[in-house]
């Protein structure tokens, strides 16, 4: 019997199709399978959008290494060059220098020679002993001077080879010195020349 709570049984028809119960359920979970495909779809999104971003960030940091690196390379690139043309405005130098060296060398021997055959009295004798007196201090003060001059140019030729190890401006201030010091022997040589053609 059935009690009144109780709805009663529907009573199977032969020819009625069954009702797919299993029908309901997949069109409950639906929904939930969209909902969690669309977080995951939402998730993959924002992980590839950071992603993005950061491979952006490293790749804007390997072009501004990049590009600091490039102009390292060019500024020592320009230093290698401008010590290799000082080197060898240097050893230029240092050949005139010898050059100037040997002259006076020369003159000097052949003015000496020159004085010496014209001194045939007591008196140009002794005007000769003083006047090569006079010549020898001179040329002794040029040979000294030039020589330190050839010195110095060798020792900035050596400092030039090797300029990354020093200081560019110790460098520089090295060359003015050398100059300075070649200026001063080409000087005092040019003044005895002109006191040796005076005579």
């Amino acid at each position: 019997m059935l009690s009144p709570e109780e709805p009663p049984a529907a009573e199977a028809d032969p020819g009625a199709e069954p009702v797919e119960p299993a029908a309901r359920r997949r069109g409950r979970a639906a929904p939930a399978v969209i909902a969690v495909l669309a977080v995951l779809l939402v998730a993959a999104i924002v992980v590839g959008a950071v992603l993005v971003t950061r491979l952006q960030a490293r790749n804007d940091e390997w072009q501004a290494a990049s590009a600091s690196w490039e102009a390292l390379a060019k500024d020592a690139g320009e230093q290698a060059a401008s010590a290799q043309a000082a080197a060898a405005q240097a050893e230029a130098d240092l050949a005139t220098t010898k050059k100037q060296l040997a002259t006076a060398k020369k003159r000097i021997t052949a003015l000496a020679d020159e004085k010496a055959e014209l001194a045939d009295s007591d008196a140009s004798r002794q005007q000769l002993a003083a006047y090569q007196s006079r010549v020898s201090a001179a040329a002794g003060d040029v040979a000294a001077a030039l020589t330190r001059c050839v010195d110095s140019q060798q020792q900035l030729i050596t400092y030039l080879d090797d300029a990354d190890s020093y200081d560019a401006a110790d460098l520089a201030r090295y060359r003015d010195d050398v100059s300075s010091v070649c200026g001063a022997a080409t000087d005092a040589n040019d003044a005895l020349q002109r006191a040796l053609d005076a005579g």
